[in-house]
């Protein structure tokens, strides 16, 4: 029996992948006081999710690309009341509701308590990131899950995973294609095509899914101004981790944080001979 798609999407909200992060005067984090925007891998898993709906949906022109019904697409972020921005965004481009888990920079994860440093961020990490997902899952009865494979903040490349463990789900990472297969008793089939060493990966799995997404998967549409305005009237429900029973407390601590050292200057030689002096001298050979 075929089930139909009900979809979240959970967003980050990161500096703007243009700014060049700069570490504060404390050595303990990366300076938030610039502008920031929507994590891109998450676009990525955005803009897929939607083209599902629109490959799903009937018309006079059949898409070549089967899938199932598209229930309802749902995006979720965890973070400070800004957080809110990127959910319009999302919202803006096609998702069909939002909701926002705030965590207060203050008082988050009990860091106040604990002697946290000025530094500290409303930031979950990677498994207070997939226990609250697993939460939502289990509330909002989502049975795929697509997001991206990292946030371009702290590139841990972690949640995707630990979620398909703790949901018990298949799972696939760092999807450069997907695609739906029927089979004959109109159950559906995920198969999933990710770039690996050499060549290409696909992996098939039923649902329910887990899918992390990669750069070559899409290319994100932009939000329209009318869909923008669309967006201001669509639900966005305020939640708590208290609401869905999720300790956020961090496990690790950030002791220094330092940019790289600045690369030195290169040098110039007559000729080859003089190239091989100079790598002798440096020990490269």
């Amino acid at each position: 029996m075929s089930v139909p798609l009900k979809i979240l999407v959970p967003v980050k909200r990161v500096i703007d992948y243009a700014v060049k992060p700069r570490v504060n005067s404390t050595f303990t984090a990366i300076e938030t006081n610039v502008r920031h925007s929507l994590n891109p891998f998450d676009e990525l898993s955005l803009e897929a999710a939607i083209r599902f709906r629109e490959d799903s949906t009937p018309g006079p022109k059949m898409s070549p690309h089967p899938c199932p019904t598209v229930s309802d697409i749902l995006a979720i972020s965890a973070g400070p009341a800004k957080c809110v921005d990127v959910l319009r965004t999302a919202m803006a481009m096609g998702a069909d509701r939002a909701i926002h888990v705030e965590i207060d920079p203050t008082t988050a994860s009990g860091r106040e308590k604990e002697g946290g440093t000025e530094g500290d961020s409303a930031e979950l990490e990677p498994l207070g990131v997939a226990k609250l997902l697993k939460a939502v899952v289990e509330k909002e009865e989502r049975n795929f899950v697509i997001l991206g494979k990292q946030s371009i903040d702290d590139d841990s490349n972690q949640t995707g995973q630990m979620l398909a463990g703790l949901l018990g789900w298949g799972q696939a990472t760092s999807a450069a294609e997907i695609a739906f297969e029927k089979k004959d008793d109109d159950s559906w089939m995920v198969k999933v095509t990710k770039e690996v060493d050499g060549g290409v990966e696909t992996v098939r799995s039923p649902l329910p899914m887990v899918v992390t997404t990669d750069l070559r998967l899409n290319e994100p549409r932009f939000a329209t101004l009318p869909n923008i305005m669309k967006a201001k009237k669509k639900k966005l429900e305020k939640k708590t981790l208290e609401d869905y029973g999720v300790d956020g407390r961090r496990r690790l601590k950030v002791l220094r944080l330092e940019e790289p050292p600045a690369r030195k200057g290169g040098g110039k030689v007559q000729d080859v001979d003089g190239m091989i002096g100079r790598l002798k001298e440096l020990g490269a050979i």
